[in-house]
């Protein structure tokens, strides 16, 4: 035997009885079990009918007139819903079909359903099929390789006297028998294979929820990314500085060194809370509920003269109208704002004035900020970092704006909240 041929016949024998087509024939015969109650209710119906009571030992006519009536009631039992789960978690264990390529979750749609519907239908009406096959004729294969070398089995098969030619033939029948039924179970799994994507596969409804998941949860990751920078960023930037001024005097002005120490252990201790806060949402697993309070979580614009205390820098403050007035979700948002105008003021211009002006106007929240521009025209970054990145995005997503750049000799940050954002 040729390398070509011998290939072949490794590749036939993994078609027709390797792990695949194994797994595939468990779940051909899974959906002869699934058909079952449905053909026995089907038996009441047919039985007087042909003139039978038992279905087991009633003609074809009387089964195959079963089998006719089970597959339709059994499509209309699998438009309910949780019939698609079921049937794509038995589709991804034994029929060697990508998960990917198959939908999550119930059928909600008429399309879905539809489609599931007919899935059903196929995988109990070809799984009845080889059940019976696989119940019927390996039996019957065996009893004709026994038929030359048993008296016995030709007794009991009531075989006529067949010439030695003739019986030595039977073998090669019941292997065939045996072949045949392989090649059926592989083909029968084969379709369903095929079909799985196109029958359980994701609706056009079921991608656009799934890109809206996804949607949600990388909004979500954004958000917290945000306050990790804005939080940590801050603190750090604040940290540093007050950290290199009390090493600067720290043998000729022990006050001062005091009060900065003081000032970094409070920076320190508020940001750990914040960012216990923060990874604590990170760590929530997938299929926990997120209450209003665990999530919108965060110091507001009541919590402003505490940071403008120990943000390193002096601040001036106007305030118009009543910040008390703010939704919290803006007021969260609004800190987080001042907070990275204060940090980037810190870090690009050093501990140079602040003015802040913060306004409640009718239906809107205005925040400006100004700082001087540092000497060094180098360092300043005209298109901004992150954390002007990340407040353009916090305005946005509140139906509002924010931007940030040089204007004259200072460097100027102004947003605008809506008060509606926070719905």
């Amino acid at each position: 035997m040729t390398e070509r041929a011998t290939g072949l016949l490794r590749a036939w024998t993994r078609a027709l009885f390797g792990s695949r087509a194994r797994l595939r024939w468990l779940h051909l015969v899974l959906g002869g079990a699934l058909l079952m109650p449905y053909w026995l209710a089907g038996t009441v119906v047919i039985g007087p009918i042909v003139g039978s009571d038992n279905a087991f030992t009633g003609s074809l006519p009387h089964q195959f007139g079963a089998y006719a009536v089970a597959l339709p009631v059994a499509a209309l039992t699998a438009l309910f819903p949780p019939a698609r789960p079921l049937s794509v978690a038995a589709a991804r264990a034994l029929c060697g079909v990508p998960g990917q390529l198959l939908a999550d979750g119930p059928a909600h749609s008429r399309a879905a359903r539809g489609r599931t519907s007919a899935w059903f239908t196929l995988h109990i009406g070809l799984g009845g099929l080889i059940s019976g096959a696989s119940l019927a004729l390996p039996p019957f294969a065996v009893t004709l390789m026994l038929l030359p070398l048993s008296g016995a089995v030709r007794e009991w098969f009531r075989a006529p006297d067949y010439p030695a030619w003739q019986l030595a033939l039977f073998p090669f029948a019941g292997i065939a028998m045996l072949v045949a039924l392989a090649a059926c179970v592989a083909a029968a799994g084969a379709l369903l294979a095929r079909q799985a994507p196109v029958l359980l596969g994701p609706t056009p409804a079921d991608r656009l929820a799934a890109a809206e998941r996804r949607a949600t949860e990388l909004a979500e990751r954004n958000r917290l990314a945000r306050e990790l920078h804005d939080s940590v960023g801050h603190a750090l930037s604040a940290v540093t500085l007050q950290a290199g001024a009390a090493r600067k005097v720290l043998d000729t002005d022990v006050e001062f060194v005091r009060e900065a120490l003081a000032a970094i252990e409070e920076t320190t201790r508020r940001t750990v809370g914040e960012l216990d806060s923060v990874l604590g949402l990170l760590r929530r697993s997938e299929g926990d509920e997120a209450d209003e309070g665990t999530v919108a979580t965060g110091p507001a614009l009541d919590a402003l003269d505490g940071l403008m205390s120990r943000s390193g820098v002096p601040v001036s403050l106007t305030a118009e109208g009543d910040r008390a007035a703010v939704p919290p979700p803006v007021s969260r948002e609004a800190y987080r704002i001042v907070q990275e105008g204060l940090s980037n003021a810190l870090r690009h211009a050093g501990a140079r004035p602040v003015s802040l002006w913060i306004a409640v106007r009718g239906e809107e929240l205005e925040i400006t900020m100004e700082n001087p521009l540092p000497s060094r025209a180098a360092t300043v970054r005209p298109g901004g970092g992150r954390g002007v990145r990340g407040i353009a995005e916090r305005a946005a997503l509140l139906g509002g704006d924010a931007h940030a750049g040089p204007r004259g000799d200072v460097w100027r940050l102004h947003a605008r909240l809506p008060l509606g954002g926070a719905r």
